[in-house]
């Protein structure tokens, strides 16, 4: 996701040498310098000095070991720390980034990889508009944002829009098992439910976002489209993918508790 926010900065014209990437292996540093022409360090702290934005984007098990020995550098560069690892608090953040340090979370997910991302952003208390125009402005570089009003719905949004594109390719994948079983060439079907998971997108994102009304369109009364639609609707699937989406979000929560801080 790193690489997919430094892609996204290069092509919306920043340039390279106001990049500056934090990466302990060797082989990352090396195809960052050679395919993207950034500076890619192993010591996090010359990488974060002199930085007015910092992208905090690790795995949730190893946040709590970075920050800490950072925190002198974040006060000093008056830096605004953007993190994107799934789950973990801003109270955590805070307490390892010091008092005062603006610190916002993102939940950013892949289709940032191709420029059509989709984020929620939540700032913490410290955070003001100038911070938040910053971090949004970087975010923007991959996609859609959106500004949640608590940090529980960060957790909605993880569960949501972070983990959504797996259900869209487990269900595209699901529809072109189902018409190989049918009969139909299965690299035939491959192509048509990609085909038609890049085309419903497409749809969607240049409509007015009424995805009833989308829906309705396409279904034909007495037609296949609603043949289809009435076995998922008789086999409760927006139950189903409640139940789903409710998990996600309740892992969130559990990351929280798993990879936090401390509490005093």
């Amino acid at each position: 996701m790193g690489r997919a926010l430094a892609g996204g900065l290069l092509r919306r014209n920043t340039r390279p040498e106001h990049i500056c990437i934090g990466e302990s292996v060797p082989a990352a540093r090396e195809s960052l310098a050679r395919e993207l022409g950034l500076t890619a360090l192993e010591d996090n702290a010359s990488v974060v000095a002199d930085a007015s934005v910092v992208i905090v984007a690790v795995k949730p098990q190893d946040v709590g070991k970075m920050l800490p020995p950072l925190a002198p550098l974040f006060r000093a560069s008056h830096a605004t720390v953007v993190s994107i690892a799934a789950g973990i608090r801003i109270s955590s953040l805070q307490a390892w980034c010091g008092e005062g340090v603006p610190v916002v979370r993102a939940m950013p997910n892949r289709p940032a990889l191709v420029g059509a991302g989709a984020t929620g952003l939540y700032a913490g208390a410290s955070v003001n508009a100038s911070h938040r125009a910053q971090a949004e402005s970087v975010m923007k570089a991959v996609g859609e944002v959106v500004w949640v009003g608590t940090e529980e719905a960060l957790d909605v949004v993880t569960a949501l829009s972070g983990s959504g594109p797996a259900y869209f390719f487990l269900l595209a994948e699901a529809m072109a098992d189902a018409a190989a079983d049918l009969g139909l060439e299965r690299e035939a079907a491959r192509k048509l439910a990609v085909a038609t998971l890049h085309g419903s997108g497409l749809l969607a994102q240049g409509s007015d976002g009424d995805l009833a009304r989308l829906r309705q369109e396409v279904t034909s009364k007495g037609g296949t489209t609603e043949a289809a639609l009435r076995t998922l609707d008789a086999a409760d699937f927006r139950k189903l993918v409640a139940r789903a989406v409710e998990a996600a979000a309740r892992r969130g929560a559990e990351l929280a508790l798993q990879f936090g801080a401390p509490k005093a």
